[in-house]
């Protein structure tokens, strides 16, 4: 059988196609709660709100759990591919909302307004480029460490390891990546009237301590997550996706 040439504009086009039954089959709430979070983290990431010299945290951390608890949701039901299709419209999402916050700053004359909202270049891309990288850790790994569980992968053990595990890992990835050029590179050296820059150690402890801590709310809120997976099993949720999947897939011969 003669092996069929990729066609770039047919991929572009089955691809667009398939993120609209994609973004149809995914319920709403857990699309709505994880683009919120998304945004929220990035607004909260201007704000540091401990420092004590060899440990700081940002205000990311109140939030961040909600996203990677989303993710591992639906790479549960969907599978790493979605988790991380799903990532990228979060952030095409919050690119939007910034842009909006920026035009909005610079209307008027309310400085704490601009302050909050104005947002910075440099968070914006150093945000975005850690959640991304760090989506594609967790996703994928939350999904291989599922492929471990042969005797039970449905069940709450494989859950809860592939789920802590994984958001561990991407916690730590997301953190250090967007805190080493954030802290010690351009917030010093764009806005020393900040006063902050913070140390390699404190960027590592950051990471640390902020990936314990949001691990430690999806420890809390994990059993609401795996209730969620299996509502989605029982309900056939995605059926229409995983139907037009499965018709893309060429019969082997």
């Amino acid at each position: 059988m003669e092996k069929k040439k990729f066609n770039l504009l047919e991929w572009v086009k089955r691809e667009f196609k398939t993120s609209v039954i994609l973004l149809r089959n995914i319920p709403s709430p857990v699309v709505a709660l994880f683009v919120v979070s998304v945004i929220t983290m990035n607004l909260l990431a201007n704000k540091t709100i401990y420092d004590n010299g060899w440990l700081a945290i940002d205000g990311g951390i109140l939030v961040s759990w909600l996203s990677f608890m989303s993710m591992d949701i639906v790479t549960k039901h969907f599978g790493p591919k979605v988790a991380t299709k799903l990532s990228i419209f979060a952030m095409l999402v919050n690119l939007m909302a910034c842009v909006i916050f920026y035009a909005a700053s610079k209307i008027g004359t309310m400085e704490g307004f601009d302050e909050i909202f104005g947002g910075t270049w440099f968070i914006l891309m150093d945000s975005t480029i850690a959640f991304i990288l760090s989506a594609l850790v967790n996703n994928f790994s939350n999904w291989s460490i599922g492929k471990l569980f042969k005797k039970n992968p449905n069940g709450p053990g494989a859950f809860f390891v592939r789920t802590y595990v994984s958001t561990f890992i991407g916690q730590f990835v997301d953190n250090l990546i967007f805190a080493v050029p954030t802290f010690m590179l351009f917030m010093p050296l764009l806005h020393p009237e900040w006063g902050i820059e913070w140390t390699f150690l404190q960027c590592v402890t950051c990471s640390i301590t902020g990936a314990a801590v949001e691990l430690l709310c999806e420890i809390v809120f994990s059993p609401i997550g795996y209730k969620v997976t299996n509502v989605w099993k029982r309900e056939e949720v995605g059926k229409e996706y995983f139907n037009y999947i499965k018709s893309l897939e060429e019969p082997c011969e």
